[in-house]
Parts: structure tokens; sequence; C-alpha cells
């Protein structure tokens, strides 16, 4: 049994190498637990407790203006995030999206995250339908924004909000957004290029191997497939992103799973949120190789627009998560035209003095070097991010209180109404 070490307010600072100020606001945040000492006065604290968070890092401070919620699914510290106390890049290097949904919905990340996740045959028939009708050229998000609604008209039981019922409803949401995007190799081929279950949603594939199969024509190599599903675990959740915010507003107010994950996906085909990663894979695309990455750089700045996939609002220091898949890439594809591109563009931007690539540009990388079908990546980014949005819902369900953040008024007063205005505007 452990026998508690117990340090002052004074000692607890120095070791964490803040403020006294702020190791009460992580008691208050609860980062934190202290007793009252002997006296009756004094502040104690456990020292493994203290030990424990100067190793992880400085959990962070609201910035001013920022909405803060409570939430027990993602900790971002300055160079690493977690996934209920597990770090995510550890997650990434051998578990599936399935798995750490699992996770994210139950706080297990084994007993329920395996086995094949399906929708059932109407709601697939729906959601293909509904698809197939936008034209040719449709981006697979905005595809994926017309199945998610076509999923939910045939689910009579979407307002069921209990929690099995909503982690049913997400295993069903993710595999039929899978498995209702188009095919984009050869009709008939499997999910994993000729040797796997088929990819309708009626074999044991991954959600990985599935979606592969329609987002990329060609058959996998085993190594691009595995890094797509590293690349899904690391963005399945990201605290409160925009796009997460807007999803979680949503469960607040009881709207049903499947309009949290449409609201999810609306505000990620933002240009500074998931859709950064096309303007990556746009920006790849045009250089023709390495020696014509200056003459792209140079037409985005010209243009004065900001070079999509790099810098972060949380990593100064640099994206976890970019680094990890752009090894991976790298270790699995050392040869390819698309990466040297890739590799040279970094290097440019790094020479300019800009900050360092982030996940958009790695997941843009991934979709250019495996020669996915335009705006791949978002889809990815939304599939994943699918299972963070729902362990968003969960907690908000439970909470049953709307989150109404409060505007400050800086318009005109009330009383300088313009009086000429017919009263009926």
């Amino acid at each position: 049994m452990r026998v508690t070490e117990w340090i002052g307010t004074a000692e607890a600072a120095r070791r964490l190498g803040v403020k006294q100020a702020t190791l009460y606001s992580y008691v208050s945040r609860g980062v934190l637990r202290r007793r009252t000492g002997a006296d009756g006065r004094a502040s104690m604290f456990d020292a493994q407790e203290v030990e424990v968070l100067a190793r992880r890092g400085r959990p962070r401070l609201p910035g001013p203006g920022e909405l803060v919620i409570e939430s027990s699914l993602t900790e971002i510290t300055a160079d690493r995030a977690f996934y209920r106390g597990h770090d995510i890049t550890a997650l990434a290097a051998q578990y599936d999206l399935e798995d750490v949904a699992w996770l994210l919905w139950t706080g297990q990340l084994t007993g329920g995250g395996r086995g094949p996740w399906r929708a059932s045959a109407a709601a697939l028939g729906a959601g293909r339908a509904a698809q197939a009708a936008l034209p040719e050229g449709t981006l697979p998000l905005e595809r994926l924004q017309v199945i998610v609604p076509a999923l939910a008209a045939a689910d009579s039981l979407r307002l069921h909000l209990d929690p099995p019922a909503v982690i049913a409803a997400g295993q069903s949401i993710m595999a039929g957004m899978a498995d209702c995007l188009p095919a984009a190799g050869p009709a008939g081929q499997t999910a994993d290029g000729g040797d796997g279950p088929a990819a309708d949603g009626t074999g044991e594939a991954s959600l990985t191997a599935r979606l592969w199969r329609k987002l990329c024509p060609g058959a996998p190599g085993t190594g691009l497939r595995d890094t797509l599903r590293a690349a899904l675990v690391l963005l399945a959740d990201h605290e409160l992103a925009a796009s997460t915010l807007a999803a979680r507003v949503a469960a607040s107010v009881r709207a049903d799973p499947y309009a949290v994950v449409a609201t999810g996906m609306g505000a990620a085909g933002g240009a500074l949120h998931g859709g950064a990663s096309l303007g990556v894979e746009t920006m790849l695309a045009a250089a023709a190789g390495p020696a014509d990455v200056p003459r792209v750089v140079g037409s985005v700045l010209r243009r004065g627009e900001r070079i999509p996939g790099f810098g972060h609002f949380v990593y100064r220091a640099g994206d976890p998560r970019a680094a990890f898949l752009m090894a991976r890439i790298e270790a699995v594809a050392p040869g390819s035209p698309r990466l040297e591109v890739a590799q040279a563009l970094v290097a440019e931007v790094a020479q300019r003095g800009l900050p360092s690539p982030n996940i958009d540009f790695a997941l843009g990388v991934l979709a250019s070097v495996s020669g996915m079908v335009t705006g791949a990546a978002e889809a990815v980014f939304a599939i994943a991010r699918t299972a963070g949005w729902l362990g968003h819902a969960l907690e908000e369900y439970a909470r049953r209180t709307p989150l109404r953040p409060r505007a400050r008024y800086t318009g005109p007063p009330g009383g300088n109404q313009d009086d000429t205005l017919p009263h009926s505007v």
C-alpha cells in the first residue's frame, strides 16, 4: 500500500514550475487534490500526483475569451495528446479506429470495438441512393453530408439517447459513412485489394479497409493502408476543436446522434479546420516536382493566402500527430515522387521561418502519396472525428443542460433606434 507524501504549496508550485495561483487553479479544475494541513489552514498536496503532472506537462489554461467545458475524453499538453489517459501516438501504433471509438464512448479500450460494424440494409440503401444522385465530381465530404441525413431517415429510434442506443447508432453511422461512398476502384474489388472481405458492410473488414476501397483506386500496399489506420486513430478527437464544439452544442439541446454528426461535418469543412487538408492536396498537386515547390508556395503567398497545413493553435512547438504520421509515410513510401514534393515543401516553408506542419498537412500528404481521390483527406477527417463528436455528445446527453454562451453586445444602444423605420420591420 502506497504511503502518501504530502508537500506544501510552495514546494508543489516549485516542482511544477508554476505560480501558487496556478496551482490552485489546478485544484479547482480537478487536476490536483489538496488537503488541509494539521494547523487547519495550510494546503497540502500529494507529492506523487505532483510528480505525475510534472512529467506529463502543465495542463493548458483557458485563454481570454475561451469557453471552458469539462470533458474526460481528450487531454492536450504542450507536446502530446491523450485519449482518456492513453497517449494517442501509442494508440495509433497498434489499434483500429473502432477500438479508439469504443474507448472514447465507454472508457474501455477493448470489449466492443472489434468485430464488424454495419449499418442496416435500409440505411445503406437510403445513403447510397442519396449520394448517387449527386453530380459527378462531388467531393467525398460533400457526399458524406448527404449520406448522414439519409442514414438518419432510416433509423426510427434515432431519438433514443441512452448510452447503449447512442453507441449502437454511432457504430451504424460510421459504418454507413464508409460503406455508402462510391467505390474508387473497379467494380467488385474487395476492401483490401483482392484478398479480404467485401467492402459493402457484409464482411468482416475493418473500417480502415472499407474506407481505403472507397477513396483509393489502387490496391493498397500494406504499409500505406496501415498508415491510414493510424491517421484515423490520431484524428478521432482533439478536445474542443471548432467542429467538436458545434457538435457538442447540438447534443446539449438533445439533437439526435445523426444531427450531431451532421453539425460537426458542417464546421469541419471550413478552410481553417478539416478543410485545410483539401488545400494541402491542391497545393501538392500544383507542383510538378520538388523544383516547382518555390513557385507554388510563392503563388499562394502572392494571393494573400496562408499556406495550408502549417502551424497550430495549441502546439506551438509542432503537432505531434503530424510528426508521427509523416514518419510513418516516409517509412513505407521512401521513393514516392509525391513524398519528395511534400518534403521539399516542408523545407521551403521552414526556410521562410514559418511554423511546422500540422495534422492537416500530413493527412494531405498521405492522400497524395496513396493516390486517393481528390478530397479524400476531408472524408478521412470526418469519419474519424465522428468518434469524438459522439463521445462529446454522450457527455452532453448526460449533462442535460443546454450550452448557451452569452454575447457581449457592441452595437448602438437600444435608445438610439431609427424611428423612421416602419414598425413591421
